[in-house]
Parts: C-alpha cells; structure tokens; sequence
C-alpha cells in the first residue's frame, strides 16, 4: 500500500479538482473518480493509502464503497475520510459504524482537511512503531501490525475504528475507560466525534464477538472495560 498515494472520490468535478491541486501541493500523490465504481476499483487497483470519500455518488454510493473496501483485504488498511454534506449526527454514526477514520462536513477548509489528513496518518504510524504488537486475553487476540483479530482462533472482522478501540480495552483488563478516555486513546484526541460514537463502536464490537460479547463490561455513567482475567480466575 502506498502510503504516500491519496484518492478522491468526489461527483462534484469542480471540487475534485481544487482538492486534487491542493493536496498534491502538499505532496501527496493523486488519484480521482468521480462515481463510487470506479472509485473502488481504482482503490483496489492502486492501493492508495489513504481515500477521501464522498457519500452521495453516482453508481455505488459512498457507505457500499467504505463497506467493500474494508471487506477487501487488500484495501482493508486504507485510512478513509469521508467529506459530505450529510451533517446530521445519525450520518456521521453510520459513517464510522461502517468503518470510516474521520468524517468532514461540507463547506469545509482546505487547510483543515489537510490537517485532518495528517493526523490520521500520524496515528497511523503511532500504530506501526507500536512495539507491543500482539495482546491477548479470553481467548480475543489482536495482531496489532497487521491488523488481524481472532476470538477463539476465529477470524474476527473489524474496522479500524473497532480494532482500535478493543486493542486500548483489551491491553488494559480491569481498567474502567471513560467514553472521553476512548476517544483519545483509540481515536486520537484531535478526532472530531461525539462520545455517544463510543457507544455505536462498542455495540458493533460486541455484536461480532457473539457468545463473547460480555467480555465488554459497560459502568454505567463512567465508560467500558475489558473483563480482568484475574477476577473471572477468582470467581
């Protein structure tokens, strides 16, 4: 994957190319599509390391291409930036429930985005320079550098957001995190979202680690812990 790579995925031509001049101003490597088609499939072709996706596109809208690029091994680690005008609160849920990195509301700035895109790819390498690469607990593995889950040597599918936010619980068994905590630890303390985003993770986490779903223990008022392996030996 290249890292250095950016696709824009944008109908509006005239947007397209003022972000496209931009960014490679600032030294990215550009790709454009204008239809969610194509989008993917040049994704999938070039493996661009990061995709800055809009959702009302022609052909293939902008969520059925984040879900396919993130069941697509081979596109799965792209950092993607969604940038809409869908600014309701429920959008930007959906949005990261379906695997986006960061979620923009048009009219946006430039310069912002720019910034937006580089605090991803700072967390981004954060999580490659990681030395503890593996943690385990319960039978939930997660292979940090990779990307890859398990749960009972079971293949465990989750967006980065999810990876993240499991990966900060898991690493921690017994500690209480506020959705505050989360947010900064598994998000990154310059992402914009609302705790309640938190809530719509873990749901999500819970759901696809089925008869392991407890495993995630809810304080009510304070946050989500990952169960202490101790305390379950004790009991």
């Amino acid at each position: 994957m290249n890292h250095s790579s950016l696709l824009i995925v944008e109908d509006d031509r005239s947007l397209a190319d003022v972000l496209a001049y931009n960014l490679k101003q600032a030294g990215y490597d550009v790709l454009v599509a204008h239809d969610g088609q194509s989008g993917l499939a040049q994704a999938q072709l070039k493996t661009p390391g990061i995709i800055i996706l809009d959702l009302m596109l022609p052909v293939l809208d902008g969520l059925e291409v984040c879900r396919r690029l993130r069941a697509d091994p081979i596109t799965r680690g792209a950092l993607i930036l969604m940038l809409t005008a869908k600014a309701e609160e429920t959008d930007q849920l959906v949005g990261f429930s379906v695997g986006a990195d960061d979620y923009v509301t048009k009219p946006f700035s430039v310069k912002v985005l720019i910034e937006r895109i580089r605090a991803l790819e700072r967390r981004r390498r954060l999580g490659e320079d990681s030395g503890d690469d593996v943690s385990a607990c319960h039978g939930v593995v997660l292979d940090q550098r990779r990307y890859q889950a398990s749960v009972d040597g079971k293949p465990l599918r989750l967006t980065r957001s999810e990876f993240r936010l499991l990966h900060t619980l898991i690493r921690q068994p017994g500690r209480v995190f506020r959705r505050s905590e989360l947010i900064d630890a598994a998000l990154g303390e310059d992402t914009i979202v609302m705790e309640r985003t938190i809530d719509v993770h873990i749901r999500a986490i819970r759901r696809k680690l089925g008869d392991r779903a407890d495993l995630i223990e809810t304080m009510r008022g304070v946050g989500y812990s990952f169960r202490d392996p101790q305390r379950s030996e004790a009991t």
